[in-house]
């Protein structure tokens, strides 16, 4: 499923138009990503917690060239799927 299907699906749950739709998607998405910017965890019951985790810096090797290289220390985001969203997709 797309953004586009997405807010197909949405709009039709919700019975309003698909720019409401699509208006309030964004909004969630915008909301989740200033959330996780800030160092926040966002939790929707049931569903899952959107986190940030920190990776540290580390060598690795190049595949192609054998070389190793340095990959620098990054915050990278993370999802926990929820009990209720586990159960639905097993």
């Amino acid at each position: 499923m797309n953004k586009k299907e997405l807010v197909e699906a949405m709009a039709g749950a919700a019975d309003i138009s698909k720019a409401a739709a699509e208006k309030a998607l964004n909004g969630m998405l915008m909301s989740i990503t200033d959330a996780l910017a800030k160092g926040d965890k966002v939790t929707l019951v049931g569903f899952g917690t959107f986190s940030t985790v920190d990776r540290s810096a580390r060598k690795a090797k190049n595949p192609r060239t054998g070389d190793m290289i340095e990959i620098p220390a990054k915050t990278v985001a993370k999802f926990k799927p929820g009990s209720k969203l586990a159960d639905a997709v097993e």
